[in-house]
This record gives C-alpha cells, structure tokens and sequence, in this order.
C-alpha cells in the first residue's frame, strides 16, 4: 500500500463511483459499544448480521471485529462472510472507512478522510475517535490499495453521495458545519470535493432528516437511484418538523441540473411515522461522559432512504410500520433489476443511523 499526499483522484484521472455501479465487496463493522447499542449489542448484533446475509447474497462481505469481539462475530456469520480483526470505537463503516474511487483502467484507490465523530469537541457525539480516524488506512491495507491521506479535510461518507457521473451531492447543514471544516469557505469545500471524488458539480441539499445527529448526512435524507433520478424523503404532513426541511430539498432539486445538464427527476419515498425511543430501550444503554445518549420519547432519525445498493438487491430498513410495504414497494419500482429486501431495523436506528451507514461498499474492479 502507498499513502499519496501529492496529488488527488481526480488529477490521476479517479473517480467516485455510484452505489449503484458494480461493487466486489462490502465492508461492515461488528457493533459493540454499549452507549450506542442497548443490552450490549445483542440485537443490533442480530440486524447487523441480517443485512450482511442479504448482501452477501450478491457481494462479498467483510465484517471487522475488536479482538474481544472477534470470536463472537465469526461464530454468528455464516462462513462465506469473511471476518477480520480490526479494532474501532463504534461500528459506522459508512462513515470512517475508505472512501473508494476507480480509474478507466478499473484500477481502485481508497481516500483517508478526517474523521472527528461527527463534529469534534464542537459538537461531536463520542470521544476519543481515534481508532476510527485509523481505520480507512488499515482497511486499504487490508485491500492491498492505494490510498489518498486526506485526513485534514473533516468528511464522513454518509455526508456523500454520487452519480458516478461528476455530479456529487450533500447537504448544507451537514458540510457547512462549525465541527468539521470552519476554516474552509463553501467554495474551498466545493473544490475539496471535486478534486477527491472526480467530480464536477456538487448539489448542495439545504437540509436532512429532523434530529439527526450527524447535523443532517445526505444519506437520510437522499439517493441517486440512477444518472439523473433521486429519491427524497417526503411527508405529506404540514405539522411534522420534517415538512419543511424536506420541501426545501424538493424546491431545491427542482431547479437543479446534474453535471451532464439532465433535470433531475425527484422521485417522494414517504417518511414513517415519528419513530421515538422507549424507556426500557434507553435502560439498556450505557452512559456516555456521564451523560445518557437518548432518553425516553426521543424522536429518532427514521427514513427509508438509508438503504443499501448491493449488485442484485437493495437492503432498506422496515420500522414495523403500515408505511414499510409502501416505501418498498416504491424502492422496487425504481430498481426492476434487483430485489429489494426490507429488514427491521429500529435496533440498528437506536444507534444513531441505518443499514447505509453500517456499510461501504468496494467498488468493482
């Protein structure tokens, strides 16, 4: 493996692919931490373990383990899922593992962002964050790839998403935040964006999901689907908090142009009812500095886009509400060629994020 530090992805002639683009594999993290995961992890572990079967189904799945849980995750995924030691502070592989980028040649690259747990000392949620900010660099040289060190630029791949085709999409409230890059002007970020991910426009989504902690990734609230389609979370309810930041995003992407000049077509994929936390879920969670991470009637951050594309499947999360067969259903219209698999996911939620934020895909060689 060789760490780069004087040139970028697109320089070289990299870039990142979309999600729906052909993968080789997919990355995921064994959850532990007990002020994440309630009662120890032990149903979260059980959806963890769900979605990396489903994906497995069409890619190869890698799941890192602490050393203390290394034994504990080979015994509960099926062998054809490959389980590497590798030592974290939480399990967001979305987040903190490499982002990867391809040349023409099919060639991969991983990029080694900043990591700072969503915010830093500013606003962050857990600290220390330090076995994470390692963690892309150890998971290249694990892939035996190439590696940008971009760790002076603060960015979490939930906060990313791509066409493939140089059009780059986050949100305002997410990269414009005073924990990641307050240095940085918008413009500077901008370039950052597109000299390491290839790409020559970048849509900037006002807003994202309400509540969300991680000052609002793009993950929740939006998706490419194919080159010039997205899917948005929508509610139709006027009172929901969540209305108007996602009528902002509608009004937004309505005006907008992706890098080839296409309109974008803005498909609505319903919210589920507001999702709040129970008193005997936040009794199973452990402190955290002191303090209790959620407390009882807490709305959590519940939305159906935070799904996976896998080669011949989307995994999306189910919530045990009368709106998950319609948002499926509206998943499997805009992906014919796939299955869409719903898995239930509110222990994975209780953590702070879903089903695309405990994965990264490896982009086909």
């Amino acid at each position: 493996m060789n760490i780069i530090k004087d040139s970028t992805p697109y320089a070289d002639g990299f870039r990142m692919p979309a999600e729906f683009e052909p993968h080789t594999g997919c990355i995921m993290i064994f959850p532990e931490r007990a002020d994440s995961w309630q009662y120890g992890g032990y149903a979260a572990r059980k959806a963890f373990v769900q979605v990396a079967c489903a994906i497995a189904q069409s890619e190869k799945v890698t799941v890192l383990a602490s050393d203390k849980q290394y034994e504990n995750a080979r015994a509960v995924l099926p062998s054809h899922i490959r389980v590497a030691e590798m030592s974290s502070n939480d399990a967001w592989a979305r987040d903190y593992a490499p982002t990867f980028v391809v040349n023409t040649e099919g060639k991969i690259r991983g990029i080694d962002w900043g990591f700072n747990a969503w915010g830093g000392l500013t606003d962050g949620l857990y600290f220390p964050w330090d076995k994470d900010n390692r963690m892309a660099r150890k998971v290249c040289d694990l892939y035996d790839v190439d590696v940008y060190d971009k760790r002076d630029f603060i960015l979490e791949g939930g906060s990313i998403h791509t066409d493939g085709e140089g059009t780059v999409m986050v949100t305002e409230s997410c990269l414009l935040s005073k924990g990641r890059n307050p240095s940085l002007s918008r413009e500077e970020i901008e370039g950052t964006l597109k000299d390491f991910l290839g790409a020559e426009k970048v849509l900037w989504l006002p807003r994202g999901i309400y509540l969300d902690e991680t000052n609002e990734h793009v993950d929740n609230i939006c998706a490419f689907t194919a080159p010039g389609e997205v899917v948005l979370s929508w509610t139709e309810d006027k009172e929901d908090a969540q209305y108007s930041l996602s009528l902002a995003c509608l009004e937004y992407l309505s005006g907008q142009k992706d890098a080839r000049g296409r309109k974008l077509k803005v498909h609505k994929l319903p919210l589920p009812k507001p999702v709040c936390i129970k008193e005997e879920e936040c009794e199973g969670l452990d402190l955290c500095d002191d303090e209790p991470t959620r407390k009882p009637g807490d709305r959590l951050a519940a939305s159906y886009v935070n799904f996976y594309i896998a080669n011949k499947a989307v995994v999306m999360p189910g919530f045990g509400e009368d709106t998950d067969e319609a948002a499926r259903k509206i998943l499997q219209g805009l992906f014919p060629d796939r299955e869409v698999v719903q898995i239930y996911a509110r222990d994975i939620l209780i953590g702070g994020g879903n089903i695309h934020c405990i994965t990264q895909q490896i982009p086909g060689r």
